[in-house]
């Protein structure tokens, strides 16, 4: 079940004991002249996991209070900018970049009523996207809301630019809840309610609603809604407390939020047992009598449903009937009158969907209405005249039409071209707004009308100069990873290149939590491709682009296989000459990090850089902070001796070895990052500056008013960040034009 709300996407695009080793940071003979970098001192921690002893040389790292800790963070982020900026051909580049990105602005748009539009608008002038109205797809825009402009009630005063971060609005399209976030800082968001009519704040504020389950779910009154927020820690309790006992509340306009109280959660519901660990959320649906009560782990595709009437929140405690347990395996479900229309993934690891009476909700007596086949179902969304039903087909989205009532007959929709898809419906409204974008093709948002039976572009996002360039291509490939598995590649580059080995190539991968890597098109990545840079993706298991099978074959003691299938694409690509090891990076975000720094520190001869950019690296620790505790679903807990070995395999940060030539490596974090502590990346700098060989520059990137991988950026931060990530790449991986003066 879905409310009108619009998550904003953020910019594209998650051993042995060293012994101190002093030494000068630099390439081979590419060096850029820059101060030596701060060797830490080593302060060893020896911990015993079941009876095995592993050492932790920079354990005090992970005191960000501690002022030497904090100067070193300086000492390392003022030498990596110095050395980023003596790279030849930064400046042509950055202005390349921002060239490409001022080229067009950045629309996203959701339908709220038959001919009302919300509008988030980035122009090529502007460093965060503003909210505006629009009447109609032709009608102009009124600006509802800057947020630069809004001032802050709680403690992100001073964190960096407030950035949009979502946003619901009322049934009756007569108020909307913003998510507002300082500097990528999601612990310290807040939610301000302003009228849609004229774009005034009401005065209802809310603070401390962080990432998970925040977003506003509004009641069938239209003047309160159901919210989550993070709990307010006493002072000395541990950080990972912080995301557990999750609750949600009901306010309701015009009262003090500090009264609000909650609805559903922890503790909330006498009939419910909630663990402290789960994710509590309340979900309605425009013109639907029913809310969902949802349970989730944060980091697990399953969750556990209940139902109940929607008006009978905050009047009562409702009776919640459960609808599934985390057994069911089921992702989310839509509604339509009395009918649940199920998505799960069990019995069908690529998914099916059934449906139940909300009345009397039995999955053991379910109606099948799509079966699981070989197309991936990833997502099931109620209009008013059809259920729209999203698939991925070998990373390629595919739409259906399935009318509702008995005996439909399911409709393909032909969509513009092949690419990713993202699907807004509103069931209140007929037809669906589609995000449609390649690996070749900017996004556009398309209108699909069933009246018409055809797709047509909204114009809502304006052409730009470079949307499709003629000289760019993308293949599609298989490659067989150690144990045979058959991995996807995608290749991205410009026509007419020549297989000799020579071309800068960058390798990505995440591979975690069953998300997939989908094809999508940044302007800017053309940059990249003028160098003559090749893009790849390999979609390494632990992601969702072949279903739940896929994921679990990547998750927690599988989790070997996400990197190995890394290393098998990064050896096709150098067998099949696209390009050689001294001319192979590989990129890991976030949960990503597992995967690049498994990658190099088992490989290490295959890469010549590597960027690891706000990445779990110390999955042995992880667990101690405040987003820790959710992620033990997905990773494991060193509370047990077999989540131990799955976490110590994947730990990078344990299984560098001293005297090893390692690549190049950018570490990149935000100061301000709740969901990898920047220490993770700090650690795993000191480390491996400490154990290198190679003589090549392993630096550290902090930004001091940034988040999570960009996330609450602003363009100029990530005009900086791809700048600095393409010369640190192209200087390291031989482009001549970055190469210093000898």
């Amino acid at each position: 079940m879905q409310a009108k709300r619009f998550l904003i996407p953020a910019f594209s695009f998650w051993a042995a004991l060293p012994v101190a080793c002093p030494m000068v940071v630099q390439a081979q003979s590419t060096s850029s002249p820059a101060p030596q970098s701060t060797v830490a001192p080593l302060r060893t921690v020896i911990d015993d996991y079941h009876g095995i002893k592993v050492a932790d040389p920079y354990r005090y790292m992970e005191n960000l209070q501690d002022p030497a800790v904090q100067s070193w963070f300086k000492a390392q982020d003022d030498r990596t900018r110095s050395v980023l900026a003596n790279i030849p051909g930064r400046p042509q580049l950055l202005a390349r970049i921002e060239e490409l990105d001022q080229s067009v602005s950045r629309v996203w748009a959701a339908r709220i009523a038959a001919d009302l539009y919300l509008v988030g608008k980035q122009l090529p002038s502007e460093n965060v996207s503003k909210l505006y109205r629009r009447r109609g797809l032709a009608g102009e825009d009124a600006l509802l809301l800057d947020p630069e402009k809004i001032i802050l009630a709680g403690a992100g005063q001073g964190k960096g630019k407030n950035t949009i971060w979502g946003m619901s609005a009322s049934h009756d399209a007569k108020y909307l809840a913003v998510g507002i976030i300082p500097g990528g800082s999601e612990i310290d968001g807040e939610i301000h309610v302003i009228e849609i009519a004229t774009g005034r704040e009401t005065g209802d504020v809310i603070s401390r609603v962080g990432a998970e389950a925040w977003e506003p779910h509004w009641l069938p009154d239209g003047r309160s809604f159901v919210y989550g927020k993070l709990q307010k820690l006493p002072p000395g309790a541990p950080a990972s407390e912080v995301r557990q006992k999750f609750r949600s509340y009901l306010h309701v306009l015009g009262t003090d939020p500090a009264k609000d109280a909650p609805v559903f959660g922890y503790g909330v519901v006498p009939s419910i047992d909630v663990d402290p660990s789960l994710i509590a959320s309340v979900q309605t649906q425009p013109g639907s009598p029913y809310a969902l009560g949802v349970l989730n782990g944060s980091v697990t595709p399953n969750s556990a449903y209940y139902i109940a009437p929607a008006n009978a929140i905050g009047k009562s405690i409702p009776e919640w009937r459960k609808v599934a347990d985390f057994a069911d395996g089921v992702t989310s479900i839509a509604v339509h009158g009395d009918d649940l229309y199920v998505l799960t993934y069990k019995n069908a690891p690529r998914y099916k969907i059934v449906r139940i009476d909300a009345r009397k909700p039995d999955l053991a007596s379910a109606e099948t209405l799509i079966p699981s086949g070989e197309a991936v179902i990833t997502g099931v969304n109620p209009a008013q005249d059809a259920l729209y039903v999203h698939l991925s087909d070998g990373g390629i989205g595919r739409l259906l039409r399935v009318p509702y009532g008995p005996h439909a007959k399911v409709q393909q929709v032909a969509l513009p071209f092949d690419g990713s898809l993202y699907v807004d419906a509103d069931p209140r409204l007929p037809g669906v707004l589609l995000y449609v974008t390649s690996w070749t093709q900017a996004f556009k948002i398309y209108a699909y009308d069933p009246s018409t039976q055809r797709v047509t572009d909204t114009k809502l996002q304006p052409a730009g100069p470079y949307d499709s360039p003629g000289n760019i291509e993308s293949v599609e490939l298989k490659v067989k990873s150690y144990d045979g598995t058959s991995i996807p590649l995608s290749i991205v580059y410009r026509k007419g290149l020549k297989l000799d080995g020579s071309n800068p190539t960058l390798l990505y991968g995440y591979g975690g939590y069953g998300y997939s890597v989908d094809a999508y098109f940044e302007q800017t990545k053309l940059a990249w491709y003028e160098q003559g840079g090749v893009y790849a993706v390999c979609h390494v298991r632990g992601g969702g682009e072949y279903g739940e099978e896929w994921h679990l074959a990547g998750k927690g003691p599988t989790k070997p296989n996400t990197w190995r299938d890394f290393i098998a694409c990064g050896q096709y690509l150098v067998d099949k000459k696209y390009t050689s090891p001294a001319h192979l990076a590989g990129e890991g975000i976030s949960a990503g990090g597992i995967m690049i720094g498994r990658a190099i520190t088992e490989r290490p001869d295959l890469f010549g850089a590597a960027i690891d950019k706000v990445g779990v690296s110390d999955t042995l620790r992880s667990e101690t902070t405040q987003n820790g505790e959710t992620n033990i679903p997905e990773l494991g807990s060193t509370k047990t001796e077999d989540g131990f070995k799955a976490l110590y395999a994947m730990s990078a940060y344990d299984h560098i070895e001293q005297r090893t030539p390692y690549p190049a490596v950018l570490f990149e974090t935000g100061m301000n990052d709740p969901r990898v502590e920047p220490w993770e990346m700090a650690k795993m700098t000191a480390r491996l500056q400490a154990a290198t060989s190679s003589q090549k520059p392993v630096l550290l990137r902090v930004d001091f008013a940034g988040g999570h991988g960009g996330m609450g950026g602003t363009k100029k931060q990530h005009q900086e960040s791809l700048a600095d990530e393409f010369s640190f790449l192209l200087w390291q991986l031989g482009a001549p034009e970055f190469q210093p003066r000898q």
